[in-house]
């Protein structure tokens, strides 16, 4: 897509700054949309990548240029570029201190810049303009996450570093519940629960409070923090669920653009499995030839091949009903199961790219590895159930045989370290990497059709004897399976 394109592809503006507009929302239970379906945009993946590293930066700069052009608004994909690298500057210190001080560190930490990016999504999800003020939101909150990051990590040794993450933290929340509240004057579709969301988030930012004090002790503010993260995700539900809609009795509520959310979380989980990839090039750790270090570098690919495969498959069925589309509280299974997710595979991931590069792991490494490869399989498990499936019967397996491997395999991954203890970095990635493609293979062939074949028959090899209609020239359709 070039230039000219993209230009042809924006509708003329007469505003700078546009009026906040619900882009969706229920009125006596029945849903109303202001426009039809749509996908991240440009800006709003922008956000996205500054999470990721270089090489990922990359690779999504390319994607919304060119391979999704007919997928993504232009505009909005700004705004997924910026949680991943963060967290995966996270994961690289976990990696080199493989405890379980620094894994709390990292669950700490990781969290609070999710529920930044959470919030985001929320406001592009809901209230989507592409005018000049929520593009600079958006660049003002990334600013604020860049500072966060690279003061997060010395946030438990440094005063100066700890109030300075605290109030990157608090400035970049208090910048999002501004947005929800100027826009419940804007929106009336929204407007209780958006000032019930902007009201807990000021509560829980005055929950931080006690993080710039230097006479609070570290252990307190570990568990200030925690509290905060509770805190954050027990509002967020409740705020948007259907009990606070039935309580208040409200006519107007909020709802949610299942293809934009949905796009935007296999986006992010993309990313998460960019670190993957990422880690096993940069470096050169692999050397040169058909080396060993080369080996496990194709076993974390493996991985993350077919993690990708799983996460796109869902429950691996032909027909099947979306968590979000299911109902209210399977879809806050499927926005609440990302953290955990994200930050399992995040350094389990990490840990399988650091074996390139290495003959034996550390103790902690190897149990980093299980430990996040596990309970992230353990989240695609659940993950999976929470899709209600169609017309199962034609398949090979039920879903619950089908995906149970998911569940055997978290368990698996979770225990080999102390069972495997004797294996080197090699032999154990290869262990991983072969409860991994089982899986796959496993589902795969689970979630064939009865009548499936291994081969579908080569027909029309040949160019036909006289001209033809264009539509018999198709070719044929697998819809018969």
């Amino acid at each position: 897509m070039n230039c000219n394109e993209l230009q042809e592809a924006n509708a003329a503006s007469c505003y700078l700054i546009k009026q906040p507009r619900p882009l969706q929302w229920f009125y006596k239970g029945r849903l109303h949309k202001e426009s039809g379906e749509r996908q991240a945009g440009r800006f709003e993946l922008f956000l996205d990548l500054l999470s990721s590293k270089d090489g990922q930066k990359r690779e999504l700069a390319r994607w919304m240029i060119g391979d999704l052009e007919g997928e993504l608004n232009y505009r909005e994909s700004m705004l997924t570029l910026a949680d991943v690298a963060i967290v995966a500057s996270f994961s690289d210190e976990l990696a080199e201190h493989p405890d379980g001080v620094h894994l709390a560190k990292y669950i700490l930490i990781f969290a609070p810049a999710w529920h930044i990016w959470a919030d985001l999504r929320e406001i592009m999800n809901s209230y989507y303009t592409d005018d000049l003020l929520q593009r600079l939101v958006i660049l003002w909150v990334m600013a604020l996450l860049v500072l966060y990051a690279n003061n997060a990590y010395l946030a438990d040794k440094d005063i100066v570093a700890m109030r300075t993450t605290a109030a990157a933290y608090i400035l970049a929340r208090f910048t999002t519940l501004s947005v929800f509240l100027v826009t419940s004057f804007a929106a009336y579709q929204h407007r209780v629960q958006a000032r019930i969301m902007a009201a807990c988030m000021f509560v829980g930012l005055l929950i931080a409070v006690p993080l710039f004090f230097e006479s609070v002790s570290i252990q307190a503010k570990v568990a200030v923090v925690a509290v905060a993260i509770f805190y954050q995700e027990l509002t967020w539900g409740l705020t948007l669920s259907p009990w606070i809609k039935r309580r208040l009795n409200l006519a107007y509520s909020t709802a949610v653009d299942i293809a934009h959310e949905v796009d935007r979380m296999a986006a992010f989980f993309i990313i998460i499995l960019g670190e993957f990839v990422y880690s096993i090039i940069v470096g050169h750790k692999t050397g040169v030839g058909l080396t060993a270090g080369y080996a496990k570098a194709v076993c974390t690919l493996v991985i993350a091949f077919s993690l990708n495969w799983l996460y796109a498959s869902g429950d691996g069925s032909v027909q099947a009903t979306h968590p979000i589309r299911r109902s209210a509280w399977t879809a806050f299974g499927f926005f609440l199961l990302h953290l955990p997710m994200s930050a399992s595979f995040l350094i389990g991931g990490h840990i399988a790219a650091v074996s390139a590069g290495e003959e034996q792991f550390e103790e902690g490494q190897r149990w980093l590895l299980g430990g996040g490869l596990g309970v992230g399989m353990f989240c695609l498990w659940v993950y999976g159930m929470l899709y209600r499936v169609d017309e199962e019967e034609r398949l090979v397996l039920p879903k619950w045989l089908r995906i149970a491997m998911r569940l055997v395999a978290a368990v698996v991954l979770i225990v080999l370290p102390e069972t495997h203890d004797h294996l080197d970095a090699e032999g154990l990635m290869f262990v991983v990497m072969g409860v991994f493609a089982f899986v796959l293979v496993w589902e795969t062939i689970g979630g064939l059709a009865q009548s499936s074949a291994v081969f579908e028959p080569w027909t029309r090899l040949h160019p036909p004897a006289e001209e033809v209609d264009e539509e018999d020239l198709e070719p044929p359709s697998d819809a018969a399976c």
